[in-house]
């Protein structure tokens, strides 16, 4: 699959756009709605899915105008998020609305029915229905905001818990290392790298 990944909000979330057959899955679009509409009609993509690493406001907000624009975008999040949607803890900056639980939701794991070649890995700690994508033929990994470089997510949000993001990060750490990991936010990194340097994995 291509893959093209911009930061956007201004907690610059790594919003990526993968795309296969002129079809595109947008990854934690987080902000910026516009921008990423007029990015895909630029590449001649035609919007297929959202897909959610995880249901805070941050990674969220841009689905307001995608389904506005595209009525039946179908948004993929795990089950144990989705009362996170429209919940006054989830909601804090004024410049990100809040948007309501959005239209067609569908449960994260049934997007490899359609992308049989992305992997759905639940990895919980961040929130209790953090998900990690992985594109093994690509060695790319997608992780919210699960692990960082050098770093992982907090764990001292409503639902977050330190022994659950441990557990999830063993499971990543068995990923071949030169997968290239792309975080919810901030600098590119790899699974080695991370065995090697990020003192919450070594």
């Amino acid at each position: 699959m291509e893959r093209l990944t911009i930061a956007v909000g201004s907690y610059e979330v790594n919003c990526s756009i993968l795309s296969k057959e002129g079809k595109a899955y947008i990854v934690d679009p987080g902000q910026e709605g516009e921008r990423i509409i007029g990015l895909l009609a630029k590449k001649g993509l035609e919007p297929a899915a959202i897909l959610l690493t995880h249901a805070h406001f941050d990674h969220i907000t841009g689905i307001a105008a995608l389904q506005k624009a595209f009525p039946e975008l179908p948004v993929y999040v795990h089950s144990a998020d989705r009362k996170m949607f429209g919940h006054p803890f989830n909601q804090m900056p004024s410049e990100y609305a809040s948007i309501g639980t959005p239209a067609n939701l569908r449960e994260a794991d049934d997007i490899s029915l359609e992308l049989p070649e992305l992997k759905v890995l639940h990895t919980p700690g961040h929130t209790p229905g953090g998900i990690c994508y992985y594109l093994s033929e690509d060695k790319l990994l997608l992780s919210g905001d699960t692990l960082f470089a050098r770093s992982i997510g907090r764990t001292d949000f409503p639902g977050g818990s330190m022994p659950e993001m441990l557990a999830s990060l063993k499971k990543l750490m068995e990923l071949p290392r030169d997968t290239i990991v792309i975080p919810g936010h901030g600098m590119f990194t790899t699974i080695g790298d991370e065995q090697d340097g990020n003192p919450y994995v070594m």
